[in-house]
């Protein structure tokens, strides 16, 4: 309870003496400015106060970028911030997230609007905070109301080259004094008051320092804890790493093992296959036998169809000397119209005839289709005859169009066609016999077929008995590549915990460096007080008086007064993250620590 009052009074004090010192300037803030500064620290420990303690790998982790966080679920319009903090290369703790926005929002005049919300949704705060709680109290909603005074403020705030991960947020209670000092002077207090107040804020001082102390012995108790917890587990892991390479070595054996004999397997079914080759060898010499008899029965075919292209040709030439007729006896039409009822008659004689024939053309054309079927089967060994038989079909669809013309011009040469018919039913005839001889042929050939079908088959069949042993093979292979790929994880998990037990060690050692530093501190603002300006009249080291041209500066670390000369020197101190003006007597002291620390 007393500590979220002093909260809310340094708050207070805080905000109003921002908020002169920039009405004073009438100029945009940087990050630089010493009161803005102090604003940032106290708010982050108003935003700390009630935090709960997440447990982690490391440690316990105590963040208030947690409840932040809660701000982009409830007001979208804060999702530009919240990209931008987690886009910073620079910043790679929850702490440093923070910070960075609460710079981005104090710059965009919203972060009195943004912890509003969260104010607003205290029901979602617990799970963050403990109950009694700054900001979930009603102290939360004073400070909100206090931080809209801000808002006519304007800050331009750099966040690159900033180390917002290890800056130490500790308040200065000198604003607070002096603050206090002018009222006191307004009032015209005694010098007895300021003594007291100078000793209160020492003994602010020492207080936090002390709690700081605390909770760095905690955190080593804690880090020495995981470094056993670690020590534990990396003992068990070698242990398992022992058993997974003696496992290893047994599958390793058994690989060898089931590889020699799948070796001898694919040797014997080598020799098997070697053997099948050369019985194939030997039927495909017969095939090839009966490949060339029939390029031979197709040769004599050719010969036929040629002199059936002769003869067509000779019927075209008599279709020309029957046109020349066709002119002479247009003439005599009307002295043999009696004539032509008779050869109209015999026309239609001609005419079955002609049909009978077109008949057997179709019969013999429907066999050649039957033929070229039968000749696509083995088109993988006679590419030459199906160019052949497409030719042939060509001139077939050629003669039987010179067939319907010369049909039409029958008409008055009915003997000569009579005596062509007889001699083109002996052609059929012998064409029929042919046809009949090769689908004999073709029927023997596909009993030869089937019987290498069988065969194939039988081979395919030990093929894939074959494949299933590669593929048992593989499947061997993988599992040892899944083992040696766990046995690289676990070699690298170990590596990975032993290079974090290094780093643990290293934050020990840093933490133990920064114990004796705050104590040594603790120490020098013990047997040091701070000088008022009315008490020095001259430079402690050189004794000259001050004037209007020699003016007054005090040693951040003594509290002491001297002059420009005699304290120019900077240097950052525990109480001050940047460099601050130290007397030269502070300066060699402090140079000499730090050497004997760094040795």
């Amino acid at each position: 309870m007393d500590e979220r009052v002093n909260l809310m009074n340094i708050m207070k004090i805080t905000i109003k003496v921002l908020i002169q010192s920039a009405l004073n300037l009438d100029r945009s803030l940087d990050s630089d400015f010493p009161p803005l500064q102090q604003f940032f620290f106290v708010l982050e420990h108003c935003l700390k106060h009630g935090l709960k303690v997440k447990k982690s790998f490391i440690g316990q982790n105590k963040s208030f970028f947690g409840p932040l966080e809660l701000v982009e679920k409830l007001c979208p319009e804060s999702a530009d911030i919240f990209t931008n903090t987690r886009n910073l290369p620079e910043i790679k703790t929850s702490v440093g997230r923070g910070r960075a926005w609460l710079h981005l929002s104090l710059m965009q005049k919203k972060l009195a609007d943004y912890l509003q919300v969260l104010i607003d949704h205290k029901d979602l705060l617990s799970d963050f905070y403990e109950p009694g709680a700054l900001m979930i109290e009603e102290e939360g909603a004073v400070i909100v109301g206090l931080l809209m005074g801000l808002n006519m403020i304007d800050a331009n705030l750099c966040l690159k080259g900033e180390d917002l991960d290890s800056q130490v947020g500790i308040i200065d209670f000198s604003f607070c004094l002096k603050d206090i000092q002018q009222n006191d002077s307004e009032k015209k207090a005694d010098e007895i008051t300021t003594v007291l107040d100078q000793k209160h804020y020492v003994e602010e001082l020492n207080r936090h320092l002390s709690c700081t102390v605390g909770d760095l012995q905690s955190k080593i108790e804690l880090l020495e804890k995981t470094n056993s917890k670690l020590n534990e587990e990396l003992v068990a892991a070698k242990d398992r790493i022992v058993s997974l390479q003696d496992e290893h070595n047994q599958l390793l054996h058994d690989s060898i093992r089931f590889q020699k004999k799948s070796e001898r397997h694919l040797e014997v079914n080598m020799q098997d296959t070697k053997v099948e080759l050369e019985t194939y060898k030997q039927t495909r010499k017969g095939l090839d036998e009966m490949y060339n008899e029939t390029w031979k029965q197709l040769n004599v075919e050719k010969q036929v169809r040629m002199e059936l292209e002769k003869e067509l040709n000779l019927q075209l030439g008599l279709k020309t000397e029957m046109e020349m007729a066709m002119k002479l006896l247009e003439k005599d039409i009307h002295e043999k119209q009696d004539t032509l009822v008779v050869l109209r008659k015999q026309l239609d004689d001609v005419k079955s005839i002609n049909l009978q024939m077109c008949q057997k053309v179709k019969e013999t054309e429907i066999a050649l289709q039957n033929k070229n079927e039968q000749v696509s089967l083995l088109q993988t060994k006679s590419d030459m005859v199906d160019s052949t038989t497409k030719a042939l079909e060509e001139r077939l669809q050629e003669s039987e169009k010179g067939r319907q013309i010369s049909e039409e011009n029958c008409i008055k040469l009915k003997k000569d066609m009579e005596a062509k018919s007889e001699t083109l039913k002996q052609q059929l005839q012998k064409l029929d016999s042919q046809c009949s001889h090769l689908e004999q042929n073709l029927q023997s050939e596909k009993g030869q077929k089937k019987t290498l079908q069988e065969e194939l088959n039988k081979e395919k069949e030990k093929n894939k008995s074959l494949q299933n042993d590669l593929l048992q093979y593989s499947q061997l292979k993988k599992d040892f590549d899944k083992l040696f790929r766990e046995k690289t994880q676990m070699q690298k998990q170990c590596a990975e915990q032993e290079q974090a037990l290094q780093e643990m060690g290293f934050h020990l050692s840093q933490s133990k460096l920064k114990m004796e530093d705050i104590k040594e501190v603790n120490k020098a603002l013990k047997g040091h007080t701070w000088l008022k300006d009315d008490e020095a009249t001259g430079c402690k080291q050189c004794n000259k008086e001050f004037s209007i041209s020699r003016r007054k500066h005090h040693c951040r670390n003594c509290g002491d007064i001297f002059c420009n000369t005699c304290s120019s020197n900077e240097l950052s101190l525990p109480s001050y993250p940047k460099p601050v003006r130290v007397c030269d007597t502070c300066h060699n002291l402090l140079l000499q620590r730090c050497s004997s620390n760094c040795s």
